[in-house]
């Protein structure tokens, strides 16, 4: 039997995401139609043998949470089941934590993958590959290739090229290690769980000591960090392997990056649900490349969507209304003749007719091969804004004949005017 399990923190982090996730929890913001981690719970669907996810995180349970995991049940046959931490505990605190729940029914093994990214998961490939390479106490991490400069934001990899053991790791590194990072996606033999034993321990044993003379916080004697206390005690014990792919793979930090992640997953959608993809045809829109429409959107015929977009439920797009590079969300209104570029249209939110709202994409170098996408702060070293995608938080009404132009606007405003490299209040 093998088990998955994904990590899908909890409200304190997440403010590069705002103001998307103060509407909804990031992992169940929808990417190319649907919630983040369903893309995760679809991936897990496609390995024989895997009949249990389980969802840990620190998000207090509400309905949006509960509506979710009742659906992906329903739909993939599943048992999806969450489990709240008592405070944030790390990227395995949360595992030996709840290592009963998880070790139940004495799985072979399990993955274990981080909610905040997106990619075409070869889950089957790390399962094959990481039979041929252990016994049963080896465990099995997710690689892909960075460029030089950019692998300095990741953590990373050296390997012995022979027999892919992981002989060295380090954790966003000051000078160049690896060209190899960590794609936060991994395939545990039920052995991990001494070494999160050993540093859970350790952990104890320096707070007791330390806490007399320091003002350590009682929370972070139960944190444990893979990155940094696991993957880099395992490299050259023969116990690590890394599993290298070539597949799609990104973040999704902040919001600008969820459209490069719709762009990819509409792809996908290519090979694996064409059906989901929105056609031409007589009396409906102008499709161009990949778009994904929501049965119940409104959409007139006169309007051109694409390449890359998502509409989703009950939205409503009028007459002459042109969106590329976009998601719009739930519940919105798109008035005629609007022009919407590299934007995120928030829930609920109306675009007056004749208005502009465009946004700078902020995509991988493609003259430089293994480029990823960029996480940029939100300020440059002058206090200015960066230029982004914008976005659009739920519930914000534009007017007629306006540009909205690389700004972020938070949920609940009525806008007057245009408005450029802004944060609006």
């Amino acid at each position: 039997m093998i088990k998955g399990i994904i990590l899908i923190g909890g409200p304190m982090k997440g403010t590069r995401f705002r103001p998307l996730s103060l509407e909804l929890p990031k992992p169940l913001f929808p990417v190319a139609g649907f919630p983040m981690i369903y893309h995760h719970i679809e991936a897990c669907s496609k390995v024989p043998d895997l009949k249990e996810v389980l969802l840990i995180g620190f998000y207090q349970p509400n309905a949006a949470l509960n509506h979710f995991i009742m659906e992906v049940h329903q739909e993939f046959k599943l048992q999806v089941r969450y489990f709240q931490e008592y405070q944030a505990l790390g990227t395995a605190g949360g595992l030996y934590h709840f290592r009963d729940q998880i070790l139940a029914g004495n799985p072979e093994a399990f993955f274990v993958m981080n909610a905040d990214v997106c990619g075409d998961f070869p889950l089957n490939e790390m399962l094959e590959f990481h039979r041929k390479t252990g016994n049963g106490d080896t465990h099995t991490m997710l690689g892909t290739e960075a460029t030089q400069q950019q692998s300095l934001n990741y953590g990373c990899i050296v390997e012995n090229k022979d027999t892919h053991e992981v002989v060295h790791y380090v954790e966003k590194p000051g000078s160049y290690v690896s060209s190899i990072i960590n794609c936060g996606t991994y395939l545990f033999s039920p052995d991990i769980m001494k070494y999160l034993a050993a540093a859970f321990q350790k952990n104890q044993e320096n707070f007791c000591t330390d806490s007399i003379e320091s003002s350590l916080s009682p929370s972070t004697k139960e944190c444990i960090f893979l990155e940094s206390e696991i993957f880099m005690d395992l490299a050259s014990t023969g116990k690590l392997f890394v599993y290298q792919t070539t597949n799609f793979w990104s973040q999704v930090k902040s919001a600008g990056a969820t459209i490069y992640a719709n762009r990819h997953y509409l792809a996908i959608y290519h090979r694996t649900h064409p059906d989901r993809l929105a056609k031409n045809g007589e009396g409906k829109p102008t499709i161009i490349g990949d778009v994904y429409i929501h049965p119940s959107a409104s959409v007139h015929e006169s309007a051109t969507l694409g390449p890359n977009v998502t509409v989703g439920k009950n939205v409503v797009i009028g007459e002459g209304v042109r969106v590329r590079e976009s998601l719009v969300l739930e519940g919105s209104t798109i008035l005629d003749h609007t022009l919407i570029l590299y934007s995120i249209i928030g829930w609920n939110s109306v675009v007056g007719s004749w208005s502009r709202v465009e946004g700078t994409p902020n995509d991988p170098n493609p003259n430089k091969p293994f480029a990823k996408l960029e996480v940029s702060d939100l300020f440059n070293s002058e206090g200015k804004l960066n230029p982004s995608i914008t976005v659009i938080g739920s519930n914000v009404q534009i007017p007629s004949e306006v540009v909205i132009l690389n700004s972020l606007v938070l949920p609940h405003k009525d806008l007057g005017r245009s408005y450029k490299n802004q944060i609006i209040l």
